[in-house]
């Protein structure tokens, strides 16, 4: 078995994946190595994490794109054959993980919610949301390198260790590619990202006007937290950036706090918010959906249930 290993696209996802890493080396008896390009650095606080190898990606020139490592990738894991690759399900981390399993003609389990080691089969398996969330369905992998997704914040970051002994490998320079890039443009952001807002108070349609929207923002005001709407607000009305949609055609989040203001809790939007902490919920219709998955309720028009919640957290805060 050549073990585990992480594609390490940024410091916070992966030491997400090192949580997941770790638990499945030790449940199947295996090492954890990530594959780190350039900085030493961070491979050093990785091996503090729980990593038993750290395997640096040589600097490529500034008009190659990242997709130029694939071979480097793909080249060691038909050579050394590890048993599961984990990357990050953010744009880099799917397009990169696509790449290599059809280099290497192996499955590729995409946004895995979780990951586990059986014993039985001696195999790793895979949960992942399916009939838009309606459903879990549970894979297990035949083929290796088994290879998977993680969506950011699926685990929390891997602990330190009380040793961080490991080694350093270092991976051949990769082959000239193809492409070459010609310029480079900062993506302008409409709205701030709320993927790690602790609070998050979200709208939906049953906000009469754009300009009611106030309520909702002085809502996530007083609480510190963000504002974000359901699909339709988003897309059809356009009163709120695309980036601040939540749900299936949008983002997934997993605020300490959930409140959604009269959203109905569509399994499309309900979605992205499995994974909250807190769910509570205001609609004036007591059978919405969203009452069957929110840990409080109120039955209320948001018109006046909200600016009394204004009101109280206030006064609870002196001002």
């Amino acid at each position: 078995m050549a073990g585990i290993w992480i594609f390490g696209e940024t410091r916070e996802r992966t030491l997400e994946l090192l949580t997941a890493g770790t638990c499945l080396a030790e449940a199947s008896g295996q090492t954890v190595s990530v594959i780190l390009r350039g900085d030493e650095s961070l491979g050093k606080e990785y091996l503090s994490r729980g990593a038993d190898e750290i395997m640096i990606l040589p600097e490529i020139a500034g008009d190659q794109p990242l997709e130029g490592y694939v071979p480097v990738i793909a080249g060691e894991a038909a050579r050394l054959s590890p048993d599961l690759v984990l990357f990050p399900a953010t744009t880099r981390g799917r397009e990169m993980a696509a790449r290599i399993a059809s280099c290497l003609n192996t499955g590729l389990c995409s946004d895995c919610t979780a990951v586990s080691w059986n014993p039985e089969s001696e195999a790793f398996e895979c949960e992942r949301l399916a009939y838009g969330g309606a459903a879990v369905q549970k894979i297990a992998f035949t083929a290796r390198p088994a290879m998977a997704t993680i969506p950011p914040r699926t685990y929390g970051p891997a602990p330190a260790k009380e040793t961080g002994e490991g080694a350093f490998r270092h991976l051949p320079e990769p082959p000239p590619s193809r492409v070459r890039i010609v310029e480079r443009k900062k993506r302008e952001r409409s709205a701030r990202d709320i993927r790690d807002a602790r609070i998050i108070v979200a709208a939906g349609r049953g906000f009469a006007k754009q300009e009611d929207l106030e309520i909702a923002r002085s809502l996530a005001e007083a609480l510190g937290g963000e504002i974000a709407c359901t699909r339709p607000l988003s897309e059809e009305y356009h009163w709120l950036p695309d980036e601040l949609c939540i749900g299936l055609s949008g983002i997934s989040v997993n605020p300490q706090l959930y409140i959604g203001l009269g959203i109905s809790g569509q399994i499309q939007h309900i979605t992205g918010i499995r994974d909250a902490g807190l769910i509570a919920a205001v609609n004036k219709d007591e059978n919405a959906p969203i009452f069957q998955v929110a840990d409080l309720g109120i039955v209320g028009d948001l018109y006046r249930v909200v600016p009394d919640l204004i009101e109280e957290i206030r006064k609870a805060r002196g001002e």
